[in-house]
């Protein structure tokens, strides 16, 4: 059997698409030659054994999370990926606890495959919890923000 050349470089980047998107499977192939990266799922999002540790600590959390997500102002996830909540490093956030906004209003981005897409609001009202911090790699559905 030949010796594959396996670039590193490539499986790091594919690693890291990986982290940024929360996707747990990506495959790449190239001239006959491919990698496929994958991550192992378990009950909470973790990226290394260190956060790995902090899961049983975040689980009761859940629970509160659910309770919000039927209140009619929880803002969700409509997809995979990082959340941003300023249009760009260093800028000012689209919103702040306390903030009024209006129906459409851009809330936040999430960034997916590379694509910053922006979360508007669903509803007039002033934003009363903000439950993820920006680069937070968020769930589909998970609740992000609170407006009433």
């Amino acid at each position: 059997m030949p010796k594959m050349n396996v670039d590193q470089k490539v499986i790091r980047e594919l690693a890291t698409l990986l982290d940024e998107t929360g996707l747990s499977e990506i495959e790449w192939e190239e001239g006959g030659q491919r990698i496929r990266v994958t991550r192992a799922t378990g009950p909470a999002m973790s990226y290394a054994p260190a956060p790995a540790a902090a899961a049983p600590a975040a689980a009761p959390a859940a629970p509160v999370s659910n309770d919000l997500s039927k209140h009619p102002g929880a803002v969700t996830s409509p997809m995979v990926g990082t959340a941003y909540l300023t249009p760009e490093p260093g800028a000012k956030p689209f919103v702040q606890l306390g903030d009024a906004v209006k129906e459409g209003q851009i809330l936040l981005i999430i960034e997916a495959m590379k694509t910053m897409n922006p979360i508007p609001a669903t509803r007039g009202g002033r934003i009363t919890q903000i439950l993820i911090s920006g680069g937070t790699p968020v769930e589909f559905g998970e609740v992000l923000m609170v407006i009433e």
